[in-house]
């Protein structure tokens, strides 16, 4: 039996990290951001869009404008999350105080036989990969990635965690070491040839993972994982926003027998996609239809509770490995 987890932002809100409202929030008290790129921050937060539209707005322009505006905003970004790993830097991670091995993050995340997650931000660069040494795991680490020489340093804070670039000789999986796979990059990442950053953000994810070969091959290793024979995915805080993503999922379901735990707060309903001010409710939907009758489990706690003081929670979590 293949056990994978594939976090979202909801996973390291967990640790201070910061969803779509906040960043939201965040981008408005960014002063290089003028006056039309907060205008249009609102027009779409009140058409119910939210930061990643705009920047695919911007992203699929042609004008010279849009082209600087669209470069200011992932600057933002990217001074964000580190912003961000500056904050995970003071913070524990474990729940329980005292710790407890059998409530503690750094003995349940072994478990799992690859981690891939969706988010930029290094929180477990810093406080999980360096630290895996056990009976399982020689080491974890980031596959197909090396350290970038002298690298410039940009985004609205200065980088705090290394600077890495992908090392195509390095494209392949090692063993009894456990892969943390980042499928839309990281805010650390250069691509050594361009200098520009690795990071998938905004519309048309799917062929910007297809301008980097190492995202292009992560998303492929991800394939092959979902698509092994008995394979559990544990979903930590993804909003089931991204169609390749999705796709994924829905393929391994309908061609292998992929089974999923879901931890989310809004449940089941974090794959209701249907517009709740529709007047005539639409179609239930593909995610709605294929992945219910494939859960095995669910969670609407954080898990900042279930590995602190909520035991029976983390015991019904911990039969995904039974």
């Amino acid at each position: 039996m293949t056990h994978i987890l594939l976090t979202g932002a909801g996973f390291s809100r967990n640790w201070g990290g910061m969803l779509a409202d906040d960043v939201f929030q965040y981008l408005l008290g960014c002063n290089e951001l003028d006056n039309e790129l907060r205008r249009l921050l609102w027009r779409n937060r009140s058409n119910s869009g939210g930061f990643e539209d705009v920047l695919a707005d911007l992203q699929l322009a042609t004008d010279d404008d849009s082209k600087r505006r669209s470069n200011i905003l992932t600057s933002a970004l990217v001074g964000m999350f580190n912003e961000m790993g500056l904050a995970f830097m003071q913070r524990e991670f474990e729940f329980r105080n005292p710790p407890d091995t059998r409530y503690s993050m750094a003995s349940f995340l072994p478990r799992f036989d690859a981690i891939f997650t969706l988010n930029q931000d290094t929180l477990l660069e810093q406080k999980y990969i360096p630290f895996v040494l056990g009976q399982r795991w020689g080491r974890a680490h980031l596959p197909g990635l090396k350290l970038l020489g002298n690298p410039p340093l940009s985004g609205s804070v200065h980088d705090r965690i290394a600077p890495l670039e992908p090392n195509p000789s390095d494209f392949k999986l090692a063993p009894n070491v456990q892969p943390y796979i980042k499928l839309h990059g990281s805010c650390n990442w250069n691509d050594g040839s361009s200098g520009g950053r690795i990071l998938v953000m905004g519309g048309q994810k799917a062929v910007s993972i297809n301008q980097f070969a190492i995202l292009a091959w992560y998303h492929q290793e991800f394939r092959n994982y979902l698509s092994r024979p008995g394979a559990r995915l544990m979903i930590v805080g993804y909003s089931f926003s991204d169609a390749h993503i999705n796709d994924a999922i829905m393929d391994a379901i309908k061609s292998a027998d992929l089974r999923i735990f879901l931890i989310d707060p809004a449940g089941e309903k974090v794959l209701d996609k249907r517009d709740p001010r529709a007047q005539i409710p639409d179609h239930r939907g593909p995610l709605m239809e294929v992945i219910p009758p494939r859960i095995i489990g669910m969670s609407q706690r954080p898990i900042s509770s279930t590995f602190n003081d909520d035991t029976v929670e983390h015991s019904k979590l911990m039969r995904f490995f039974g």
